[in-house]
This record gives C-alpha cells, structure tokens and sequence, in this order.
C-alpha cells in the first residue's frame, strides 16, 4: 500500500512470454499489492510464463483486441478491492520503476490519472522510438491539444495509473476494443474534468517489444483524429455522441 492506498498494476498481455519476466523484475513490490495480467488469448507461454511468477492471470478464450483485454483488466483490478491501477505494458518497453512516482501523484490528492510520457525529455529517440512514429506522435499529439484543449506531451502512453474514482466514473464499456481505447478513455477523463498529470519516462524499441504494424498505425492515427473532433464537437454542443454521455453508475461494469 501507499499512505492506505490500495496499489494495483494491470499487465494487459499478448505473446509476452520474452519480456514478462524482466517487466515483472522491475515492479516495486514493496508498494504494489495486486499484480494482475491478463492475456488475451496469446500463442506463445505468457500463461506459463505467469504462472510460474505466481501472477493473478485471467485468460481470455478468444482475442478481445487492446481495448478490451484493458476493460478486463480494470473491471478485474476493481473487482480485487484496488484505489489505484497502473497500467503498464509487460512487453519491458517502459519503466516498471515509476509505478511508485505515478501512485504517489494520484495519492497526493494533486491528480486523478497520470500518463508516463515518452516525449518529455529525450527519451523516445534515445531509447530507439522510430523517427517516423516519434513524428506522427508529434504531430497527432499537436493536433489534438488544439482540439482538446489540453497541454499534454503525448497521449500515446501505454503507461498510465488511475484512481478508482476515474475508472468508476467513465462509461468504458463505450469505448473501442481495439487500440482506440486508449484515447477514447483520456477523452471521457478529460470531458468529466479529471486532472491528468504527466512524468517523465524512459523508454526501450527492441526487437521482443510490442509494436503495431504501419496500417494498424494508420488506423489507429485516424481513430485518434476521429476521437478529438467528436470531443470538440460535444464541448462545442453541435453533436451528441455515446461516447460523452453521462455514465450510469458503476460504468464500468464490475462483473462477479
């Protein structure tokens, strides 16, 4: 716990069997209470892999996509009693050791979410981000502070703690199960007027890292620009989307 807080990190998981090992390694255990990965219906030893480490492991049937194994993973951690969730990616390609840092900032009672940004400092191209991703990060970034009123450094983390009031708050069950989740949710945090904090994250390109494929990339970007205009457009009050409504209580959907 930290200052009795509950600390849970969700691995969201998918052919991570090289790299769950070293990511687990680094998690701070001496805050952390619940580690839980979920895998979504990987085809190498995640499972085994995870066992063997002694993780609580749900493990989809079928591939829910991203987004949805992330839906599992949040309904999962809350559902275990959790105040706070990391969402860290086990494929080693972030710093497991800021857990404690993004915690901290939520339990400050200063911030309800926190982002772990590559972009801040040098990070990104340091730690072998492609130059064409890092420019389409820049760029897609840019477009959506100016259509979302907002002065983060990127909204492309897969690193990100959330407080419990958050996640009980927004409406997920409405967001994408594919790579969109993840700005869609930053989306409905931001529309509820929770305050988003950034750190500062190392971050490592290899060869075992999960990376999405150039099409996949292209889809994602334009999912994104989809996602910032809608949000422009309901702050403007000129279309309604579900994405915004008002949740109902407990959106989330804890399931037994």
């Amino acid at each position: 716990m930290l200052h009795g807080k509950k600390i849970a990190v969700v691995l969201p998981a998918y052919n991570a069997a090289a790299t769950l090992r070293r990511t687990y390694a680094e998690i701070p255990l001496d805050i952390v209470d619940d580690v839980i990965l979920v895998d979504d219906a990987s085809r190498d030893d995640t499972v085994a892999v995870a066992d063997e480490l002694g993780l609580t492991t749900i493990r989809h049937a079928r591939n829910c996509g991203y987004g949805g194994n992330q839906k599992t993973c949040y309904r999962t951690a809350l559902a275990r009693g959790a105040d706070i969730v990391v969402m860290l990616h086990p494929d080693y390609q972030y710093a497991p050791r800021l857990v404690t840092a993004m915690a901290s900032m939520i339990v400050s009672g200063e911030y309800d979410a926190v982002l772990a940004s590559r972009i801040l400092g040098k990070g990104a191209l340091v730690g072998g981000m492609p130059l064409y991703k890092y420019v389409a990060n820049r760029g897609l970034t840019f477009v959506q502070n100016l259509l979302m009123g907002q002065k983060l450094s990127e909204y492309h983390s897969g690193y990100r703690a959330w407080s419990r009031t958050v996640l009980e708050g927004l409406a997920l069950d409405r967001c994408s199960d594919d790579f969109v989740f993840d700005n869609q949710m930053l989306a409905q945090a931001m529309d509820a007027g929770y305050r988003i904090g950034e750190i500062s994250c190392p971050t490592r390109y290899f060869p075992e890292a999960s990376s999405i494929n150039f099409r996949r990339s292209v889809v994602y970007g334009l999912g994104v620009l989809r996602t910032s205009l809608a949000y422009r457009l309901h702050r403007w009050g000129l279309r309604t989307d579900p994405l915004f409504s008002a949740p109902e209580a407990g959106a989330v959907r804890v399931q037994p």
